[in-house]
């Protein structure tokens, strides 16, 4: 079976990747494509969302399903312990 691959035409920022997972982040229920879209402090395009929920779902940090898509990850404890003790250089 051959594979499907998509033609990107427009990557998005680092800056977008982040707002969309604070996006996701501080919502407390599932969220549509459109939702994170009308909650964005500026515009984004539907394609570049699609990529970025792609490589948020492929890490393993969201779930997207029939209902929205939800923040699913969790930092592990040691992680969390290591950037309390850590110094700003």
């Amino acid at each position: 079976m051959a594979t499907k691959t998509v033609q990107v035409l427009h990557y998005p920022t680092l800056k977008t990747v982040l707002m969309v997972e604070d996006i996701l982040k501080k919502a407390k229920e599932p969220l549509s494509r459109y939702g994170i879209m009308k909650r964005a402090k500026k515009k984004i395009m539907r394609q570049s969302l699609n990529t970025i929920l792609a490589y948020l779902e492929k890490r393993g940090m969201v779930l997207d399903s029939e209902k929205g898509v939800i923040w699913t990850y969790t930092p592990p404890a040691k992680m969390e312990n290591w950037l309390k003790e850590s110094v700003e250089v």
